[in-house]
């Protein structure tokens, strides 16, 4: 039987990340994103529905996530689902939460700060990702990366 554990999340950051270290120094980040979708109800009344979703992010991905991800911010996530399941403590209870665990990561439109007020993507992605994104998600990727290398402006993101 086969099995897919992957999603792919466009939204805005909800809250500043902040990083943490593992005992044995892995660092990892919490963040949560907001997904809007638009759409007509049956009455054809405009609607707008707000999904909430929290991500984790390990290693280089959460070091980098801490640094440039502000609330607010545009970001691509794919990654995979994990179902945290506990006892709670005061009612005893058990509890579970879906959540995401990014896999990859993309910084969408400028730096803030930076001038530029394109809507060019910044690629953010960990050296050790060896998954592709979608032919779209690619060749945006391709051309952004070609518009960084070609650029004489310094750049102060550590890859």
């Amino acid at each position: 039987m086969a099995n897919l554990n992957k999603v792919q999340l466009i939204g805005n950051v909800t809250r500043d990340p902040e990083i943490k270290y593992t005992p044995k120094g892995s660092a990892v980040t919490d963040l949560g994103i907001a997904i809007n979708r638009f759409f007509s109800s049956e009455n054809g009344e405009k609607r707008e529905e707000t999904t909430f979703v929290d991500v984790t992010l390990w290693g280089r991905q959460a070091e980098i996530a801490a640094e440039y991800c502000k609330k607010g911010r545009s970001i691509f996530i794919e990654g995979r689902l994990q179902l945290d399941s506990w006892e709670d403590k005061t009612s005893g209870q058990k509890r579970t939460r879906l959540r995401v665990v990014g896999e990859n990561m993309q910084l969408l439109g400028s730096r803030p700060g930076s001038g530029n007020h394109s809507s060019q993507e910044e690629e953010m992605t960990s050296p050790r990702s060896h998954t592709k994104p979608s032919n779209d998600i690619q060749s945006k990727t391709v051309a952004s990366s070609t518009r960084l290398e070609s650029s004489d402006e310094e750049d102060d993101i550590p890859f």
